[in-house]
């Protein structure tokens, strides 16, 4: 699945843990105002099924439940009206609307900073752009999470991995025969020039032994 990092206005990335150096760096290195909000820009939900919307914020300040403000909005099209079914003053507070009913449910943790929601018996309906507002004072910016949610009849078939495995076993396959037939010639070039090598070193020998004879012969004759 696909995610994206959107700062202040934008879509995000899943949630990080960060290392305690890797957060006081991050603490040291933020702004006087600065938030981003994380969330999947692209989701497909089967019909009939319980889909997990997430949304995760980050935030150089820490929450204070008396200022924090959430809120979440459904549309069916980016040019259409928000319809909020869901907000955060003070508590969280789910709002009945005709369109979703009881079959929204708050499941994040404000301790850390998850604003997620699940939202059960997804129907052909409620396919469209789900907004996920975040203010957290002293913060100014408002941060915005965009996440389109596309219903599905029926999940695409899973990759058939059998002719991707026997596509990389064959070039492996071949590549190492390939390898091997390279050591072969390398080896047997080796043999040959150690051969030569040999050849010539005894024809020179020969050489040396034939020069020693002639010149013992002569001496024997004076």
């Amino acid at each position: 699945m696909h995610f994206t990092l959107q700062k202040r206005n934008k879509t995000w990335m899943p949630a990080i843990n960060l290392s305690i150096v890797g957060l006081m760096v991050y603490i040291m290195a933020c702004p006087a105002s600065s938030m981003d909000v994380l969330v999947h820009n692209r989701i497909n939900v089967l019909n009939g099924t319980m889909v997990k919307i997430q949304c995760i914020f980050t935030s150089c300040y820490k929450v204070d439940v008396n200022k924090f403000a959430m809120n979440w909005t459904y549309q069916e099209n980016t040019n259409e009206t928000e319809e909020m079914f869901m907000t955060y003053k003070k508590g969280m507070m789910p709002m009945r609307t005709d369109r979703f009913s009881d079959r929204v449910q708050f499941v994040g943790n404000l301790e850390k900073n998850d604003l997620s929601i699940t939202l059960s018996d997804v129907q052909l309906s409620d396919e469209g752009v789900y907004n996920c507002y975040v203010r957290n004072p002293p913060d100014r910016i408002q941060g915005h999470g965009i996440i389109n949610m596309f219903v599905v009849t029926e999940l695409p078939p899973p990759r058939d991995s059998t002719i991707a495995v026997a596509i990389g076993a064959s070039v492996g396959g071949a590549l190492a025969l390939l390898i091997l037939s390279m050591v072969v010639v390398k080896c047997i070039r080796r043999h040959k020039k150690q051969e030569l090598i040999s050849d010539e070193q005894k024809m020179e020998e020969e050489g040396k032994l034939d020069a020693e004879g002639g010149t013992e012969e002569g001496t024997k004759k004076l």
